[in-house]
Parts: C-alpha cells; structure tokens; sequence
C-alpha cells in the first residue's frame, strides 16, 4: 500500500486525530468536534476544528459513512478538500431523513480519502466519436439487470426498516 502523509494541525481541543477502521479501510473517519443538530430536509456544516496539508498530486475526498447513509438518511456534500487548501476542515452534511439528526462532540460524521488527481487537458472539437451508449444519460446502463419495481417496493415497505 503507497502510504502519504498527510500533515494537519489542531484547531482546538475538541479536535481529534482522523483514524481509519481498519488495516485496509479506504477512508478514515472524520470526527465532529461540536455537538449540533442537522434538521430534517435539511443541511448543516459540522467543524472538525482540523486543518490539513495534502500532498501535491493528491486531493481528500469527504466521502459519507455508510452507517449513517442507510441507518438516518445523511449524506455528505461538497466532498474535495484541494491539496493547496489551508482553511477549517468542515463536513456539509444533508438530512434526507423525517427527524432532526443530532451530533455528539466526537462522533464520526464522514471518511477522508485521499486521492491521486489526474489532470486531463480539454480540447475543442466540432464532433465527437460515436459511442454504443450515445446520448442515453441517467440510469440508461443496466437496466435489463435492476429490477426498479422491486426496489422500490423494498425502500417503501417501512416493516423492513426496524431490522437495519
């Protein structure tokens, strides 16, 4: 594994170091250094009172928790911290769910990955190559494999719920 060092500096007390799950986990957990609510149909920005120096050629990507995801509906925004960006380290985060979602001082709110960046170079062109795929945009891959009905059915059946 290509390990970075990713340098980062303490912004109060309440700020704690990112740790990873595991030995191969791609993100390592974000942690909130306040207590604060995310409304419902809403979103917040929750400080992790950290700054950080990223590698050149590398980005961190704030990615959501899956946990927090399936079990009340939060996901994560505005997710690229650029490698020359020196400000307060904060998580948007969106409540999707129907209640108030509340944050203890230390819980972990998101994952930081770190990523290589590959600059590409745009060119202007007067047409495009032709592609099997086309103009077909959202959702237009795959679909003799998903079953959307069923899907559906399962998202909106809330007696399936309590055991997640």
């Amino acid at each position: 594994m290509d390990k970075k060092c990713i340098y980062f500096k303490k912004l109060s007390e309440n700020a704690q170091i990112p740790t990873y799950g595991s030995e191969w986990a791609a993100g390592a957990d974000l942690y909130s250094a306040y207590d604060c609510v995310i409304p419902a149909k809403d979103k917040g920005s929750v400080g992790t009172d950290l700054q950080v120096q990223i590698p050149r050629g590398y980005y961190g990507r704030i990615a959501p928790r899956s946990g927090l995801a399936m079990k009340h509906f939060i996901d994560v925004g505005a997710g690229v911290v650029d490698s020359d960006y020196r400000g307060h380290l904060s998580v948007v985060l969106f409540n999707f769910g129907t209640e108030d979602f509340q944050i203890k001082k230390g819980d972990r709110i998101a994952q930081f990955i770190c990523e290589k960046i590959s600059h590409c170079e745009f060119v202007e062109v007067k047409s495009l190559e032709n592609s099997k795929r086309g103009t077909d945009g959202f959702g237009s891959t795959g679909l003799d494999l998903l079953c959307v009905p069923c899907f559906v059915d399962i998202m909106n059946d809330n007696s399936l719920w309590g055991a997640f």
